[in-house]
């Protein structure tokens, strides 16, 4: 019964968190691209309504199911969420289903700890659920590597930096991986190859690089904070970094909820999708909670 019910809450967590990243990762790929990249705009937006498909399928199941302190903790969902989802529809010209955000808001969570009645059905549900989030996060990976490949060879331009498409070609890759581990499939290709504080390390440190590139040059103070983390995250994967790395997220955590909020406010001057820096926001969230932060 434990291990049922650990199978069912684990896969609708990852997925809470997961197909929402990869749903936006298609919508920050579709919005890079100028003309000539219309084809892969084009495929980039079918994936994006493939996990809209797949977040509102996990977000039916989830009720009552999901763990309260993931709810909470800003990983599935900010208090920019949805205003962030409005600004960046209306800039982009790119359709959002805002209304899974706002169905995952009314989600009511589990106590942690508790044991629960999972119906066999419910675990069916959940299994055919992880097998069709496998087959799209496959193509998607496809996608990704695809697009790389021809921006690598100077035959495709995106205003997306192609350590960017790495770095949400890598978050596949771990979702991935954790589906496979969930379905007790054999994992070939563990992308992180570390455990899971180096993986995100490194996504932190890459989060402090894009958020320092992206920002106008004018920005001098946010430019220097953001390449103090980036230093500070590249000390700690080198080994050589003072304090942990839940400090240090806690500390970057904070500067993204100021960064979302003066980038909704039109407060600070950047090339940063409301969006994207709501997601980056959602992912240092998601890092405290597993670190227990």
């Amino acid at each position: 019964m434990q291990c049922n019910q650990d199978y069912v809450v684990d896969s609708l967590e990852l997925h809470l968190f997961f197909a929402r990243n990869m749903k936006e990762h298609s919508l920050f790929l579709k919005a890079g691209f100028t003309p000539p990249g219309a084809a892969f705009a084009r495929e980039s937006e079918l994936f994006l309504r493939r996990f809209e498909a797949i977040l509102s399928r996990a977000i039916s199941l989830s009720n009552h199911i999901v763990r309260r302190c993931v709810l909470d903790s800003g990983e599935a969902f900010t208090r920019f969420t949805d205003r962030a989802e409005c600004q960046t529809q209306r800039l982009t010209g790119i359709a959002i289903d805002r209304q899974l955000t706002a169905r995952a808001m009314c989600l009511t969570g589990s106590d942690c700890g508790a044991e629960l009645c999972i119906p066999p059905r419910l675990a069916s549900q959940v299994r055919r659920l992880n097998r069709d989030a496998l087959g799209q996060v496959e193509g998607l990976i496809s996608l990704k590597e695809r697009i790389l490949k021809q921006v690598g060879s100077c035959c495709l331009f995106t205003v997306n930096y192609p350590l960017l498409i790495e770095h949400i070609l890598r978050e596949a890759k771990f979702y991935r991986s954790r589906l496979r581990q969930l379905e007790g499939m054999k994992d070939c290709d563990c992308p992180e190859g570390c455990g899971d504080e180096e993986f995100w390390n490194r996504i932190m440190m890459e989060h402090a690089l894009f958020i320092r590139g992206l920002l106008d040059p004018c920005e001098e103070t946010l430019i220097a904070s953001a390449n103090g983390f980036a230093g500070d995250y590249r000390r700690l994967l080198e080994g050589s970094g003072r304090g942990g790395a839940e400090e240090l997220t806690r500390k970057f955590r904070d500067f993204k909820v100021a960064g979302t909020e003066g980038i909704e406010e039109c407060n600070i001057r950047s090339i940063i999708l409301p969006l994207l820096a709501d997601h980056v926001l959602r992912e240092a969230n998601h890092y405290l909670r597993i670190m227990g932060g």
